[in-house]
């Protein structure tokens, strides 16, 4: 019998591999200072592109001045327990009902985390009968929410109706076996890509399969839409969505997340979902922060105004000078070169330490062998010189790696550890 720690010791897994290297600069970075579109790398200040506070309110005054009278009314506990035990409150009711009514859904509950969130989610809402058809690209967080499924699932093609019609197909000779139904599951917003989850399309489908639909708007939801209320507002559909969920973690720049839908649904949610009867409340310091935050999402466009200004001025700035940015149609902005794993990692210090532009790298296995993906994610908080610098130095780096200046550079990186 092999001793359990063997597999760790000898395969580190396709990134942990390259840890002595990567650690501390390209994984597990330290971005100090006030969150904005500036902030501190190892002494410098950069322009940052990977921080997820889309309309810029992890710093406004008004968000400052509510989370510290929070923390002085209730601390960081308050309240304790469980929803169903003792940590139950007015509070957490007004928030639910407030995020139901802004994506237009009989009700909402609050949940801990946005992973911990939608994992459960799934793993609720069916059972060993029923059958899932979700999209292949979806987010590790739905994967794993899929995983707990003791019935059958089945991937389509990313974004490909036909592909997903033909799956239905399956899954539907499936359920009439088993006596189960179907749950689709897609993203409103693929994070990587950018791409919007085609939701018209998949909703359109339910006069041909008697399908559920959970969409996951984690990057929808405050950016999207006449109101911010997520791609289904932005496609006309929103009502069609039988379980909406999006977190706090993007546009609200908080913690937390929510579902929202039919208010059966959501009571069965309520009465079923583990990780919220077993875990404790979300603090009170977390509601009334987001409470401030919604508030300010509905009453104030400005923000999101601001921030697809900044959207369309970075990605056709990078369109214009002859970037790959793939078909975002959101404020996500990948940026597509063709290097290895090595060259990006000199690609990107060189962009830190000589240009001062922080951004995020992504490689394989999450991209395709021989891709490099530069990730930035604009926000309210970004101006138009932000955007400049960075076009000039995505300019410089492209050429740079064009010309082999990496490739070279990069012979003197380290084998991976395997």
């Amino acid at each position: 019998m092999k001793d359990l720690f063997e597999r760790i010791h000898q395969n580190k897994g396709p990134l942990g591999k390259w840890a002595s290297q990567a650690e501390g600069y390209f994984v597990f970075p330290k971005l100090e200072g006030p969150i904005s579109n500036r902030m501190h790398f190892q002494g410098k200040e950069v322009i940052t592109w990977s921080v997820n506070d889309y309309l810029g309110l992890a710093n406004h005054p008004e968000v400052r001045e509510v989370d510290a009278q929070a923390a002085q009314d209730y601390g960081s506990a308050y309240p304790m327990g469980a929803r169903m035990m003792s940590g139950h409150t007015d509070m957490h009711e007004k928030l639910e009902r407030e995020l139901a009514s802004f994506v237009n859904k009989e009700a909402a509950y609050l949940l801990n985390f946005g992973y911990q969130g939608i994992l459960s989610t799934i793993d609720t809402l069916v059972s060993k009968n029923d059958v899932i058809v979700y999209d292949v690209d979806s987010h590790a967080c739905i994967i794993d929410g899929v995983r707990l499924h003791m019935g059958k699932r089945f991937t389509y093609q990313h974004n490909d109706i036909e592909s997903l019609e033909k799956n239905l197909v399956r899954a539907q000779n499936v359920a009439e076996q088993t006596g189960g139904g179907i749950l689709v599951i897609s993203e409103g917003v693929f994070g990587m890509r950018g791409e919007q989850g085609k939701l018209k399309e998949i909703v359109a489908l339910k006069q041909k399969f008697n399908f559920r639909l959970l969409v996951d708007d984690a990057h929808g939801f405050g950016t999207l839409g006449a109101t911010g209320a997520g791609a289904g507002e932005e496609q006309g559909v929103q009502d069609d969505i039988d379980v909406y969920f999006a977190t706090f973690a993007k546009s609200l720049a908080s913690t937390g997340a929510f579902i929202a839908a039919d208010r059966e649904i959501i009571d069965f949610l309520r009465y079923n979902m583990r990780s919220q009867m077993f875990a404790k409340s979300l603090q009170m310091q977390l509601v009334v922060g987001a409470l401030k935050r919604l508030d300010m999402l509905r009453t104030r466009p400005e923000f999101k105004a601001k921030l697809w200004e900044n959207v369309e001025n970075l990605q056709s700035g990078l369109k214009s000078r002859g970037f790959d940015i793939g078909t975002t149609q959101s404020c996500v902005t990948p940026v597509y070169l063709k290097g290895s794993i090595p060259e990006a990692m000199v690609l990107v210090r060189d962009l830190r330490e000589n240009y001062g532009i922080f951004c995020s790298i992504v490689v394989y296995p999450v991209i395709p062998k021989g891709l490099i993906l530069l990730r930035l994610i604009p926000t309210a908080s970004h101006n138009l010189e932000d955007i400049e610098i960075t076009l000039e130095a995505f300019a410089s780096i492209r050429e740079k790696l064009e010309n082999g200046v990496y490739k070279k550079l990069s012979s003197a990186i380290a084998q991976p550890q395997e």
